[in-house]
């Protein structure tokens, strides 16, 4: 219902409604709804946060941009193409969140920031003559294609009039990382 609505346009009763429970049962759980969307949010970054975070610790310091991006990506690429809807939904959510200054702090930096470090860190490696800015840059222009892709809007679908599939998600993979590696290395090796 949030990926869907967002925060705002979701009520604990739509909630408890749909789930077909008490109205207190929520708050018993998770006290305020605040409370509810963040452990819906924290509760799949766990999964991601583990997976994404042992692959980038066990990269070689030789690792290319490309296993970098990799390592960060392909856990949601293979979790949204589980089939699982609550990842598809997660990805929605995710990319609403991530785009609004209201949760920047105390959601995303709480639940993202030390995986996001550790991809900066890696990057840092694969660039050692890289500016900060630049690396810092490069993964906020990956974040946003990240959250785009995935949360499959179905807008360059209108846009190309169906040429492209917001669906494709292996092949949106396939062009997305050649992108953003060429671009980390257009910006890093300046």
């Amino acid at each position: 219902m949030f990926a869907e609505s967002g925060y705002d346009g979701v009520s604990l009763r739509h909630i408890t409604r749909h789930a077909g429970v008490e109205l207190a049962l929520p708050n018993y759980y998770f006290g305020t709804k605040l409370e509810l969307f963040k452990r819906v949010i924290e509760r799949r970054s766990e999964i991601l946060n583990k997976e994404r975070m042992g692959t980038l610790t066990s990269l070689q310091n030789s690792a290319s941009i490309d296993s970098i991006i990799i390592a960060f990506t392909e856990p949601v690429l293979r979790r949204t193409l589980s089939g699982d809807i609550g990842w598809k939904n997660y990805s929605r959510l995710v990319a609403q969140t991530a785009n609004s200054p209201r949760w920047s702090r105390e959601v995303m930096s709480h639940e993202f920031d030390p995986v996001a470090l550790e991809f900066v860190r890696r990057t840092k490696i694969c660039f050692p003559s890289a500016k900060d800015e630049e690396i810092f840059w490069g993964f906020h222009f990956l974040l946003g294609a990240m959250t785009i892709t995935f949360a499959q809007t179905g807008r360059i679908d209108i846009l190309s009039k169906e040429l492209c599939k917001t669906t494709d998600l292996v092949g949106i993979h396939k062009r997305m990382v050649p992108f953003l590696s060429a671009g980390f290395a257009a910006i890093c090796s300046t």
